[in-house]
Protein backbone atom coordinates (compact mmCIF):
# COMPACT_ATOMS: atom_id res chain seq x y z
CA UNK A 1 0.00 0.00 0.00
CA UNK A 2 1.32 3.43 -0.84
CA UNK A 3 1.73 6.28 0.94
CA UNK A 4 -1.06 8.16 -0.86
CA UNK A 5 -3.38 4.88 -0.08
CA UNK A 6 -2.53 4.89 3.53
CA UNK A 7 -3.55 8.60 3.72
CA UNK A 8 -6.76 7.78 2.08
CA UNK A 9 -7.57 4.85 4.02
CA UNK A 10 -6.79 6.76 7.41
CA UNK A 11 -8.80 9.63 6.22
CA UNK A 12 -11.64 7.30 5.81
CA UNK A 13 -11.17 5.68 9.22
CA UNK A 14 -11.02 8.90 10.82
CA UNK A 15 -14.85 9.82 9.08
CA UNK A 16 -15.92 6.77 10.00
CA UNK A 17 -15.17 6.99 14.06
CA UNK A 18 -16.32 10.36 13.69
CA UNK A 19 -19.52 9.41 12.65
CA UNK A 20 -19.95 6.65 14.98
CA UNK A 21 -19.09 9.22 18.14
CA UNK A 22 -21.34 11.47 16.77
CA UNK A 23 -24.25 8.09 16.49
CA UNK A 24 -23.13 7.76 20.05
CA UNK A 25 -23.35 11.43 21.78
CA UNK A 26 -26.87 11.54 20.36
CA UNK A 27 -28.14 8.40 21.66
CA UNK A 28 -26.14 9.31 25.03
CA UNK A 29 -28.19 12.88 24.92
CA UNK A 30 -31.65 11.24 24.05
CA UNK A 31 -31.14 8.55 26.94
CA UNK A 32 -30.20 11.73 29.38
CA UNK A 33 -33.44 13.25 28.74
CA UNK A 34 -33.85 15.79 31.49
CA UNK A 35 -36.12 14.18 34.17
CA UNK A 36 -38.28 17.04 35.79
CA UNK A 37 -39.24 16.32 39.03
CA UNK A 38 -41.68 18.38 41.71
CA UNK A 39 -41.87 18.55 45.41
CA UNK A 40 -44.62 17.40 47.45
CA UNK A 41 -45.36 17.78 51.24
CA UNK A 42 -47.01 15.04 52.23
CA UNK A 43 -49.50 14.01 55.36
CA UNK A 44 -52.06 11.52 56.30
CA UNK A 45 -55.95 12.13 55.99
CA UNK A 46 -57.46 8.68 57.97
CA UNK A 47 -54.38 6.58 56.86
CA UNK A 48 -54.38 7.88 53.66
CA UNK A 49 -51.17 9.89 52.27
CA UNK A 50 -51.86 12.77 50.11
CA UNK A 51 -49.74 15.59 48.52
CA UNK A 52 -49.72 19.12 47.76
CA UNK A 53 -47.04 20.82 46.05
CA UNK A 54 -44.65 22.15 48.58
CA UNK A 55 -44.53 25.75 46.64
CA UNK A 56 -47.95 26.48 48.10
CA UNK A 57 -47.01 25.65 51.94
CA UNK A 58 -45.88 28.22 53.76
CA UNK A 59 -46.06 26.57 57.34
CA UNK A 60 -46.80 24.11 59.40
CA UNK A 61 -48.31 24.93 63.04
CA UNK A 62 -49.21 22.49 65.74
CA UNK A 63 -52.61 22.10 66.50
CA UNK A 64 -54.13 24.85 68.71
CA UNK A 65 -57.10 26.92 69.86
CA UNK A 66 -59.19 27.20 66.55
CA UNK A 67 -62.06 30.21 66.89
CA UNK A 68 -65.41 29.16 65.52
CA UNK A 69 -67.05 31.12 63.17
CA UNK A 70 -71.06 31.13 63.27
CA UNK A 71 -72.88 30.32 59.74
CA UNK A 72 -70.23 28.97 58.21
CA UNK A 73 -70.18 25.44 56.32
CA UNK A 74 -69.16 22.24 57.97
CA UNK A 75 -66.19 21.56 56.68
CA UNK A 76 -64.88 25.25 58.22
CA UNK A 77 -63.52 24.93 61.43
CA UNK A 78 -62.88 28.33 62.05
CA UNK A 79 -60.13 30.64 62.22
CA UNK A 80 -56.64 30.78 63.82
CA UNK A 81 -54.56 35.12 64.12
CA UNK A 82 -51.03 33.56 62.63
CA UNK A 83 -48.84 36.89 63.53
CA UNK A 84 -51.47 39.49 62.78
CA UNK A 85 -53.44 37.61 60.07
CA UNK A 86 -56.67 35.60 60.32
CA UNK A 87 -56.42 32.72 58.74
CA UNK A 88 -59.28 30.52 57.73
CA UNK A 89 -58.95 26.62 58.88
CA UNK A 90 -60.81 24.12 57.18
CA UNK A 91 -60.96 20.15 58.31
CA UNK A 92 -60.01 17.52 55.64
CA UNK A 93 -61.78 15.23 57.10
CA UNK A 94 -65.06 17.02 56.72
CA UNK A 95 -64.07 18.40 53.28
CA UNK A 96 -63.32 14.92 52.20
CA UNK A 97 -66.96 13.41 53.66
CA UNK A 98 -64.46 11.15 56.28
CA UNK A 99 -65.91 10.45 60.07
CA UNK A 100 -63.91 13.49 62.43
CA UNK A 101 -61.35 12.71 64.65
CA UNK A 102 -60.37 14.39 67.61
CA UNK A 103 -57.16 16.15 67.16
CA UNK A 104 -53.71 14.48 68.98
CA UNK A 105 -50.48 15.39 69.35
CA UNK A 106 -49.56 14.99 65.99
CA UNK A 107 -52.79 16.77 64.07
CA UNK A 108 -51.26 19.72 62.52
CA UNK A 109 -52.43 22.79 60.68
CA UNK A 110 -51.25 23.66 57.05
CA UNK A 111 -50.89 26.99 56.01
CA UNK A 112 -50.80 27.11 52.40
CA UNK A 113 -51.11 29.96 50.04
CA UNK A 114 -54.46 29.97 48.13
CA UNK A 115 -53.46 32.87 45.63
CA UNK A 116 -51.75 35.96 46.40
CA UNK A 117 -53.29 37.61 48.95
CA UNK A 118 -54.58 34.44 50.98
CA UNK A 119 -53.43 32.33 53.32
CA UNK A 120 -55.82 29.05 54.39
CA UNK A 121 -55.19 26.24 57.31
CA UNK A 122 -55.53 22.59 56.67
CA UNK A 123 -55.95 20.05 59.33
CA UNK A 124 -54.71 16.80 58.66
CA UNK A 125 -54.12 14.05 61.44
CA UNK A 126 -50.50 13.90 60.72
CA UNK A 127 -47.48 15.60 58.70
CA UNK A 128 -45.33 13.02 56.64
CA UNK A 129 -42.08 14.22 54.75
CA UNK A 130 -41.74 16.56 51.92
CA UNK A 131 -40.51 14.21 48.53
CA UNK A 132 -39.60 14.55 44.88
CA UNK A 133 -41.29 13.14 42.16
CA UNK A 134 -40.52 12.92 38.69
CA UNK A 135 -43.21 14.03 36.59
CA UNK A 136 -43.32 10.62 34.17
CA UNK A 137 -44.47 8.85 37.81
CA UNK A 138 -47.51 11.09 38.35
CA UNK A 139 -50.96 9.53 36.85
CA UNK A 140 -54.03 10.52 35.94
CA UNK A 141 -56.54 10.56 38.65
CA UNK A 142 -58.96 6.83 38.21
CA UNK A 143 -62.31 7.35 37.65
CA UNK A 144 -62.57 4.78 40.19
CA UNK A 145 -64.10 5.84 42.97
CA UNK A 146 -67.60 7.70 43.05
CA UNK A 147 -66.88 9.74 45.90
CA UNK A 148 -67.44 12.81 44.25
CA UNK A 149 -66.27 15.52 47.48
CA UNK A 150 -62.70 13.99 47.13
CA UNK A 151 -62.23 12.90 43.60
CA UNK A 152 -62.83 16.44 42.19
CA UNK A 153 -59.52 17.54 44.56
CA UNK A 154 -56.94 14.73 42.64
CA UNK A 155 -54.90 16.06 40.34
CA UNK A 156 -52.74 12.72 40.35
CA UNK A 157 -51.55 9.45 41.79
CA UNK A 158 -48.18 8.54 42.12
CA UNK A 159 -46.12 5.47 44.12
CA UNK A 160 -43.16 6.70 46.44
CA UNK A 161 -41.18 3.67 48.34
CA UNK A 162 -44.37 1.48 47.18
CA UNK A 163 -46.93 3.04 48.94
CA UNK A 164 -49.61 5.08 47.11
CA UNK A 165 -49.63 8.98 47.17
CA UNK A 166 -52.82 10.95 46.42
CA UNK A 167 -51.51 14.13 44.57
CA UNK A 168 -54.34 17.29 45.11
CA UNK A 169 -55.01 20.25 43.26
CA UNK A 170 -55.39 23.16 46.29
CA UNK A 171 -56.72 25.42 43.62
CA UNK A 172 -59.62 23.08 43.04
CA UNK A 173 -60.05 22.44 46.44
CA UNK A 174 -59.99 25.91 47.64
CA UNK A 175 -62.11 27.44 44.75
CA UNK A 176 -64.50 24.98 45.67
CA UNK A 177 -65.12 26.80 48.92
CA UNK A 178 -63.97 30.12 48.66
CA UNK A 179 -66.54 32.53 46.64
CA UNK A 180 -64.91 34.14 43.92
CA UNK A 181 -63.54 37.75 44.60
CA UNK A 182 -64.77 39.69 41.02
CA UNK A 183 -63.64 43.20 42.23
CA UNK A 184 -67.30 44.29 42.33
CA UNK A 185 -68.06 45.80 45.74
CA UNK A 186 -71.75 46.71 45.69
CA UNK A 187 -72.69 48.26 48.97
Amino acid sequence: MGLEAAAEHLKSLQAEQALHQQDSSEGRRSNQEEEVYHQWATFKVDNELYGVDVVQVKEVLRYSAITPVPGSDHFILGIINLRGNVVTVIDTRQMFGLTPHAPDDDTRIIVVEYNEQEVVGLVVDSVDEVINLPQNDIDRAPNATGEETTKRFVMGVSYYNTILIILLDLLKMLQSITPIDTGDDAF
